[in-house]
């Protein structure tokens, strides 16, 4: 996961629609599928696949108040948390 695409995608969120992200999530999953990717390809799609999902994870708590550094700096943590366990 890369923290400045999460902020770049939780901006484009801000502005548009998460609606998009999900569908874009749908589309990346859907390819991910193909039998003839290479690992590399899967790699890429996975990776962005996972800063959407982090981004529409940190989107939760600012809809609900929280600063934008606050709730990038808590989704930091559960992640880490969840990579040490």
């Amino acid at each position: 996961m890369k923290l400045p695409v999460i902020k770049s995608l939780g901006a484009f969120i801000e502005n548009n629609d998460e609606d998009f992200i999900h569908e874009t999530l749908e589309v990346l999953e859907h390819v991910s599928e193909v039998s003839s990717l290479k690992d590399e390809e899967l790699n890429v799609i996975g990776e962005l696949i996972s800063n959407m999902n982090g981004a529409l994870e940190v989107q939760k708590p600012i809809r609900n108040g929280v600063q934008q550094k606050e709730a990038l700096n808590g989704f930091m943590q559960r992640v880490m948390g969840s990579i040490d366990n």
